[in-house]
């Protein structure tokens, strides 16, 4: 798992260590640049073994100062280099102005005014963008704005920290719609240090960003702690890969072998000719490792679930007293609620249900019920819940916060989605998991997750009806094993992503928990 900082965090690390007389800015803006050129050579090793041509495109604060070094150094490389500068020299920060005369003292400055991407695309092999990072905390100039649409008209290879106009936080565009560019906004090489940055997973920036590289500038001691709870961690490294090797560990543990001692998961369905999103999330938690599962089926769709499940049980459940009998058996500890269940079956059962104070997945069906009285959802859950919305479901929850998260971005840094699921999450008072592409999870103390299908782990297939039915499973069956729900959470939709990406394109929502033990046997290999 890997640690992710706000612009803000960035900063105050960088005070730190100067503050502490352990290094200077200027040197700070030389690492870096060092770092831009090392990672450039790293993603591209030819361009180390000859002469290229490169354009560095700086701007009027400290990332320009960055780009003046990678100027420089690649200038001693032996390459041709031209720099644009964007804005006033005489306002460029100190340390941004001793590399800009440092790059004088070796080639010359190109105004912002005669900037063309015609120019660009035909003269240079990189386009290096330098010229707004992670201090943007406003939208672009009108001329700011035309003098980027070129760069991006003309392609970006390398942007340094965030590719210009993009909130380092959020990963929102900043001013304009980013559909205004004419160009096709795809950035090749994007060099930041210490840390992703929390925007470079999130949409729409994330969605821009084809190869991400993280340089370290030696200060990683002054970096915040990452054990507190307002930490946000994004779910790719070894933690999460060993949380989902104890799941299926766990589950050959000869000390514990019997089946209710692995958990008992009630999945709720609705009527006939809407049980598949059900049985779907009962495979899953029984793939993933619940001892148990058993669906609650009306009786007129008794017939039909029958035919389709072996290893699953099944319980005749018309009403809220049927449900009330079935929970009398405590061995049942986990909770299914949603997935096609119907939105008034839904408002009849889930009462019942979170009234027992067993864990919960709540989804779908089950959040949609609420739709204008969430507060009467929020009054009933347990911190042993997990709500796991779409963009929809979450805008009928929160609709303040789904506003908020649309409103156009005129102040950095942009309100995020790991704002509002984390707002969310200490609204109602559990779990939250808001699904996408760039799924975030928040729990009510203010520790959150975000979990990519994007760039190295882009699972686009994953967009298939059903797939939500299969992660609310996965989460439940983990619940019913132990797990805490902000664990669940977070190593359900790791696993989802995983599957997604061991089946390949074809994927339909079934193939997700067959695909469960290939995951596993690879994990534990």
């Amino acid at each position: 798992m890997s640690e992710l900082l706000t612009a803000a965090q960035m900063r105050a690390a960088e005070n730190l260590a100067t503050d502490a007389g352990q290094v200077t800015g200027l040197e700070l803006m030389e690492r870096a640049g060092r770092g831009v050129v090392e990672a450039v050579f790293e993603e591209w090793p030819t361009l180390a073994a000859s002469r290229h041509k490169a354009v560095v495109l700086c701007g009027p604060g400290n990332n320009g100062g960055d780009g003046f070094v990678v100027a420089r150094l690649l200038k001693e490389w032996g390459w041709e280099v031209e720099v644009f500068l964007y804005g006033d020299v005489a306002k460029l920060p100190p340390d941004a102005r001793v590399n800009y005369e440092r790059w004088l003292a070796l080639g010359t400055i190109t105004s912002n005014e005669s900037l063309e991407s015609d120019y660009l695309s035909a003269n240079f092999n990189l386009v290096i963008d330098a010229v707004f990072g992670t201090g943007l905390s406003r939208p672009l100039a009108a001329d700011a704005w035309l003098f980027c649409n070129e760069m991006y008209k003309a392609g970006i290879d390398v942007a340094i920290d965030v590719p210009s106009g993009f909130c380092a936080d959020s990963g929102r565009f900043l001013g304009k719609n980013r559909s205004d560019f004419e160009g096709p906004l795809s950035v090749a090489l994007t060099v930041t240090f210490e840390r992703l940055r929390q925007g470079h997973t999130l949409l729409p920036l994330a969605g821009v960003l084809r190869a991400c590289a993280v340089k370290s500038i030696g200060i990683d001691q002054y970096l915040p702690d990452f054990r507190r709870e307002t930490s946000v961690s994004y779910l790719s490294g070894q933690a999460r890969i060993g949380a989902s090797r104890k799941a299926v560990l766990n589950s050959t543990d000869q000390s514990s072998s019997h089946k209710y001692s692995h958990g008992h998961t009630l999945v709720l369905s609705g009527g006939a000719g809407r049980t598949g999103a059900a049985r779907l999330s009962g495979r899953a938690a029984l793939r993933i490792g619940a001892g148990l599962v058993t669906l609650g089926v009306p009786d007129s769709a008794q017939l039909e679930v029958a035919s389709q499940i072996t290893g699953i049980m099944l319980k005749k459940l018309d009403s809220k007293e049927d449900l009330a009998g079935i929970l009398e058996d405590e061995r049942i500890n986990v909770l299914c609620l949603g997935p096609g269940l119907g939105i008034e079956r839904a408002g009849e059962l889930v009462p019942v249900a979170l009234g027992t104070g067993r864990a919960c997945v709540l989804d779908a069906d089950a959040l949609s019920a609420y739709e204008g009285k969430p507060e009467a959802l929020f009054d009933l859950v347990t911190e042993t819940c997990v709500l796991t919305p779409h963009g929809g479901e979450f805008a009928r929850l929160f609709p303040d916060l789904a506003t908020k998260l649309t409103a156009p971005a005129i102040n950095g840094p942009a309100y995020s989605k790991v704002d509002a699921t984390r707002e969310a999450a200490a609204r109602a008072g559990c779990v939250v998991l808001y699904k996408g592409a760039d799924t975030v999870i928040a729990s009510p103390d203010g520790r959150c997750s975000i979990n990519s299908a994007l760039g190295e782990r882009a699972a686009p297939w994953l967009a298939t009806a059903g797939s939500g039915d299969v992660l609310a499973g996965f989460i439940a069956g983990l619940l019913a094993r132990g797990f805490s729900p902000m664990s669940a959470a977070e190593t359900g939709a790791w696993l989802h992503v995983e599957c997604a990406l061991s089946f390949g394109p074809g994927l339909i929502a079934e193939d997700l928990a067959e695909e469960l033990p290939k995951v596993f046997q690879r994990l534990c290999t």
